[in-house]
């Protein structure tokens, strides 16, 4: 192949993705959608789940690597078993979450491994500090719905999640996050 054609089919290739249709705008079934996590504390598994959040979900199912979202989660609305719990998670030591109201997700890519497994790469931010992270998802489309679930683990002190003080020593360092969304298609 000469020159000419190698440059002509590599400004081909670079218009044919420029010119494609941006990845189209999915909805989260809130309903059947959940965002949970698990803490080992004071001697037992802690488990929580946060109630009120919203994602802006950009996804093709023609293509998958190229699906977007962005989901913010509100810090005060995460409930934890048991009850006393809610209140250390949220508060000042933990996510403080009068004064950092919100978790910010960003899906930045998802790299196919097999057949509906993918590698997701994303930033989660908490309390003004921001951590790339990188976990396994699952993904199954079935017409007008897709559902996306996945686990990651975050080290409490990249987020400075109760760091200092009585009660850091008495909380395991990792905290483990399962989501799993059930997108429909916004026509």
């Amino acid at each position: 192949m000469t020159r000419g054609a190698v440059l002509l089919a590599g400004l081909l290739a670079l218009t044919t993705t420029a010119m494609s249709p941006p990845p189209s705008v999915w909805t989260v079934a809130r309903e059947t959608s959940t965002i949970d996590l698990r803490v080992h504390a004071f001697g037992s598994e802690h488990a929580g789940r946060f109630e009120t959040w919203q994602g802006d979900i950009r996804f093709d199912p023609a293509a998958p690597v190229r699906t977007r979202a962005s989901v913010v989660v509100q810090a005060a609305s995460l409930k934890m078993h048991p009850a006393i719990a809610t209140r250390r998670a949220t508060g000042p030591a933990f996510l403080d979450a009068a004064h950092h109201p919100q978790i910010r997700f960003e899906l930045r890519s998802l790299d196919p491994v097999g057949p509906g497994q993918f590698t997701a790469h994303a930033d989660v931010s908490i309390k003004d500090h921001t951590r790339a992270i990188t976990f396994p998802v699952r993904l199954e489309v079935e017409g007008e719905t897709a559902r996306i679930s996945g686990d990651f683990s975050l080290d409490r002190a990249d987020f400075d999640l109760g760091t200092s003080g009585p009660l850091n020593r008495l909380v395991g360092p990792r905290v483990q996050v399962r989501v799993a969304l059930r997108m429909q298609h916004v026509v």
